[in-house]
């Protein structure tokens, strides 16, 4: 089962990270720790890419096709564990036990410089605990660990958040003086902006919320539209998780079969890099009731 990471609030825990430090799930490592380490890998670097290019049948070079990047691997080498002979087998015992196997991903936020921590979403594939002569008395020298993220993209910790109703008229608050019309501003104009400030393409989770018919959201940015023919009822909710590529009433029906001819595949709607406009909108025939809200949650996303 598929879990929603923009309701997980990783934004305390890096609040309180220095510079020098990562922390795994619940594990410290670094400046201020018993595990001190030397060399990062696989986090400044763009991962691997797959390449769509075709090559020319008939002429040099070939046709520009997209770049998929690969799973991003993240190397903390030569580490050392140190702490007093009495304690170093707690010490040890303590990062054996944080860095097991585990099925899911597990939050792993770094910090190495001002910019700030950055978060991604992996999980152990190697550790290395060299026992030799230090170890009796409380050293261990050129440990090693290593995560590995299916999504390589690194996430801003702080969840954004954005909402709109469905475009309103205009509720008057005065009458103009020349010819008696009422004037004032819509409840609800049904657009939005959402701000992406990462350089990569981020996917936001979005919550239609009831009674709406057909809602529809359009990133105007880029085209992508998200278009599902369902009646939703008063306080029904409909959660797309764009990067799972699900769609899922509140419990747990998918609606994935009510996609509209219109609506284009989830995992294709994300926020490109800077401002999306982006607007909410239901069946034209449809009254825009004040309690119907498109409700989108991301991180600004960077490779």
């Amino acid at each position: 089962m598929s879990t929603d990471r923009t309701r997980i609030d990783v934004a305390p825990a890096a609040a309180s990270m220095v510079v020098g430090q990562l922390r795994y799930g619940e594990l410290l490592l670094g400046a201020h720790t018993p595990y001190k380490w030397r060399k990062l890998t696989g986090w400044e670097e763009l991962p691997e890419q797959d390449s769509g290019n075709v090559p020319r049948p008939a002429a040099h070079g070939a046709y520009l096709g997209r770049l998929l990047s690969q799973t991003r691997t993240v190397g903390l080498d030569e580490m050392i564990v140190r702490a007093s002979a009495d304690e170093l087998g707690d010490v040890v015992g303590q990062l054996g036990a944080a860095t097991g196997l585990v099925d899911d991903e597990l939050p792993l936020l770094v910090h190495i410089d001002t910019r700030g921590p950055l978060l991604v979403w992996a999980r152990v594939v190697r550790r290395t605990i060299p026992v030799e002569r230090g170890y009796s008395v409380g050293t261990v020298t050129e440990a090693a660990l290593e995560w590995e993220a299916t999504d390589p993209r690194r996430y801003a910790p702080a969840v954004q958040c954005a909402e709109t109703g469905l475009p309103e008229p205009c509720l008057p608050w005065h009458t103009d003086p020349a010819d008696g019309s009422p004037r004032g501003a819509p409840a609800s104009t049904g657009d939005l902006v959402a701000c992406n400030f990462g350089r990569a393409p981020t996917h936001p989770v979005v919550e239609f919320v009831g009674p709406v018919d057909t809602p529809r959201l359009t990133n105007v940015t880029t085209g992508a539209v998200l278009e599902y023919d369902v009646i939703l009822d008063a306080g029904e909710q409909l959660t797309v998780d764009t990067f799972d590529g699900s769609a899922t009433l509140a419990g747990g029906e998918s609606l994935l079969h009510a996609a509209s001819v219109a609506c284009w595949p989830e995992a294709a709607f994300t926020l490109a890099p800077g401002e999306n406009v982006l607007t909410f909108r239901a069946a034209p025939d449809a009254p825009a009731d004040p309690r119907a809200a498109a409700v989108l949650r991301w991180r600004s996303a960077h490779w």
